[in-house]
């Protein structure tokens, strides 16, 4: 197992794919590390603020990037000749943006992706899209990172703790060492699915969580909906192979909690709005970031509708988000089923 000694930091080339938020927060992360990073964005007006200015005032604004960070909109060089490639963009654009690296990467460069979501059509994960179009991938290369991480407190440098998973334990490893500092501590695991799952499925549970809050309930019915929350991702981990120790660790209940009841969370906001009587497409439109969640509700509804297993909370989230349930009634279906044992059967 390498340790973080081992990594010259004048030689380790690192790309990352996406300015948003977090790509921009992980990209600050590595570089006052020491590490040169070359981050890829999308926006021109973006690129130009970070090289004069040092900041993404459209997605951190207030916050200084380390000068080892340098700003293309040309993927290809910024993928190219790379020893670690992180993958940060939104989860309906990984597709095309992954397609477009294609060709460019070396045989031995690791792909961490960090995004969180699952796409509408295949159902598949990132790691599964990165698969499908980065064939020259291997899969041993290919890790994920996940777990309770607001991107504005990790440019803050506030403590952070997250996992990567990959199928090989050294690359884990590699990537580990890579991110960890005093202020952000990496976990490794093996369990991809459970890991990418985790963070997926929780956005939904967030919105959930910000719809009961704008409707005016209390702690008790948060602490419910993020409970039974957890049920319904680990339902859906368990048919898919996951770990189900994983759903009660960083990537699993860390998350959940923290995107449940923190006001930083994209997700829970749009919850917020929804709960007081707002439209969607009003929220959406008053947004230039992504909430991951609302994609990914019709997701999880469609892909757990066909594997047959049963997640309540996301289909009444799915129906306030595309068929204009109301809120409320949404909550009254959902007190009103009929009454069960807690535990699941496995």
């Amino acid at each position: 197992m390498e340790n973080n000694n081992a990594i010259d930091l004048s030689n380790f080339r690192i790309g990352v794919v996406g300015a948003g938020s977090w790509g921009t927060a992980i990209a600050d992360l590595l570089a006052c590390k020491g590490f040169r990073t070359h981050l890829w964005v999308y926006e021109e007006e973006v690129k130009d603020r970070i090289e004069q200015s040092h900041e993404n005032q459209l997605y951190l604004p207030g916050h200084q990037l380390s000068p080892n960070i340098s700003a293309s909109t040309e993927l290809a060089d910024v993928v190219s000749h790379k020893h670690l490639l992180v993958i940060v963009v939104p989860s309906h654009v990984m597709r095309d943006v992954t397609q477009q690296m294609a060709g460019h990467l070396s045989a031995d460069t690791i792909i961490t992706s960090a995004s969180k979501g699952i796409e509408q059509k295949t159902h598949l994960t990132m790691s599964g899209v990165i698969k499908e179009n980065l064939s020259e991938v291997e899969a041993d290369r290919l890790a994920v990172i996940s777990g309770p991480s607001f991107a504005k407190e990790v440019a803050q440098k506030n403590p952070t703790t997250v996992t990567v998973a990959c199928r090989n334990p050294e690359v884990a490893a590699r990537v580990q060492h890579v991110f960890a500092t005093s202020y952000f501590r990496v976990y490794t695991s093996d369990d991809i699915v459970g890991v990418e799952l985790g963070g997926s499925v929780k956005n939904v549970i967030a919105i959930a969580s910000g719809i009961l809050d704008g409707l005016g309930m209390g702690l008790n019915t948060r602490a419910a909906l993020i409970t039974r929350g957890m049920t319904e991702v680990r339902r859906l981990g368990l048919h898919l192979g996951a770990n189900p120790r994983t759903f009660t660790g960083l990537a699993g209940f860390g998350d959940l909690v923290l995107t449940c009841t923190g006001n930083l969370s994209r997700n829970y906001s749009v919850g917020i709005k929804l709960g007081q009587g707002k439209k969607l497409q009003q929220i959406l439109a008053e947004m230039h970031m992504v909430a991951e969640g609302v994609k990914t509700a019709k997701s999880v509804y469609n892909f757990s509708r066909k594997l047959g297993v049963e997640m309540p909370i996301c289909h009444e989230i799915y129906r306030i988000l595309y068929e204009d349930l109301a809120p409320k009634e949404a909550v009254y279906r959902l007190m009103t089923r009929t009454l069960k044992q807690e535990l699941d059967e496995e």
